[in-house]
């Protein structure tokens, strides 16, 4: 965090490569991270702050719902839609930023990528 915000690794949603180019990225830009802590690093952020489905809602859930939850928990939320459908109105009645229009559309996204199995 000497360098940016968490935010910045919080909507990111990179897979495995992606941490690791951005790591090397970093690295060439002066951060000062050992070879042997790189693994390490990639296999905490991928699993953290990890790859998500294409399509409508990714968007939102990246730049709305990561504002209080890590991305790790929303996935681990497994939820029917009409679960989904209460969750999300309750983060409406604590204050998430989703509008009208967003909301048929982050739950039709949670509903389909993060349903019950």
């Amino acid at each position: 965090q000497g360098c940016h915000t968490m935010r910045r690794v919080e909507t990111s949603a990179k897979d495995a490569k992606g941490w690791q180019e951005t790591i090397q990225v970093m690295i060439q830009d002066g951060a000062e991270i050992e070879e042997s802590e790189i693994p390490v690093m990639v296999q905490y952020l991928t699993r953290e702050h990890g790859p998500l489905p294409e399509g409508a809602g990714k968007q939102i859930l990246l730049n709305t719902c990561t504002m209080c939850h890590n991305l790790q928990r929303i996935k681990n939320g497994r939820r029917s839609p009409e679960e989904w459908e209460e969750t999300l109105l309750a983060m409406l009645n604590e204050g998430a930023p989703v509008s009208d229009e967003q909301f048929p559309v982050i739950h039709a996204y949670l509903s389909r990528h993060f349903g019950v199995d």
